[in-house]
């Protein structure tokens, strides 16, 4: 368990669970008024912080900047939402954090009433509350009649992250089409030409025997072959584009008021 003098050092410290993954920023430190005792941080969780969760700080352990807690992150994450407006919770949401840590809410109760019994407040409503690195009260080393009061905000802390939005793949598959085109041929002909023999002229051939000529005709026929041969390529290119994107949150501040303030001071 942490003591009260490691209070500043929490403040702000990122927070992790038992396997080593990160939860979230330390916000808050929540006591025991009766002795001082730490006994709940919150911690921001989400995306900008905007969430803050409860949790124990029973068996905690601060070393260097990280503050390493008993419970899981998926416990924080399914933790029961509790308004942070007031600096003490209220009895029925203070027993349900309790119960949903399993810690023994009603032992701890019986004590811290019988030491506050006119206050009538549960464990967890009469912790004081301390944030960002200070406590309010009494300055130590100071008169008693001495007193201060440190006044707190809450900023904005934008930022970016990188994620993945997509992918993109090539995939090349095979189609089949008809294809129909129009091929010039060529093919020859016999044509019969016949001319007379002029008297006493003779072609030397022999007389009256059975004679027999040919002509070998050609024509061309179309051929269809196939070859593969290449038609284009495609290539994915990455390139950064930069844009602007408005981003905005709900932020707290602090305000202090001087009452019955004397005018001659």
């Amino acid at each position: 368990m942490l003591s009260q003098t490691q209070i500043p050092a929490v403040l702000g410290r990122v927070a992790y669970d038992p396997a080593g993954d990160k939860i979230g920023t330390v916000g808050q430190v929540y006591v025991d008024e009766n002795n001082g005792q730490p006994r709940w941080v919150t911690i921001r969780t989400g995306l900008f912080g905007t969430k803050e969760s409860f949790v124990p700080i029973d068996q905690a352990e601060l070393s260097g900047d990280q503050l390493r807690v008993a419970v899981s992150k998926e416990q924080v994450k399914d933790a029961p939402r509790v308004e942070l407006e007031h600096e003490r919770l209220p009895d029925d949401e203070a027993a349900e954090l309790y119960r949903y840590y399993n810690l023994p809410y009603g032992q701890n109760r019986a004590t811290d009433m019988d030491r506050a019994k006119d206050r009538a407040k549960s464990p967890l409503e009469g912790n004081q509350r301390h944030t960002a690195g200070a406590r309010s009260g009494k300055r130590q080393g100071a008169q008693p009649t001495d007193a201060e009061l440190t006044a707190h905000e809450e900023r904005l802390v934008i930022g970016t992250e990188e994620m993945e939005t997509g992918r993109v793949r090539l995939r090349k598959y095979v189609v089949t089409e008809n294809v129909r085109t129009t091929v010039p041929v060529r093919h020859e002909e016999v044509r019969v030409e016949r001319e007379p023999v002029a008297p006493g002229e003779r072609d030397g051939g022999e007389l009256f025997v059975d004679e027999e000529a040919e002509v070998v005709l050609h024509a061309e026929q179309p051929r269809v072959g196939k070859e593969t041969v290449a038609t284009e390529r495609v290539r994915l290119s990455k390139s950064t584009r930069e844009e602007q994107q408005s981003v905005g949150g709900r932020v707290r501040k602090e305000r202090i008021e001087v009452d019955g303030e004397d005018p001659r001071r």
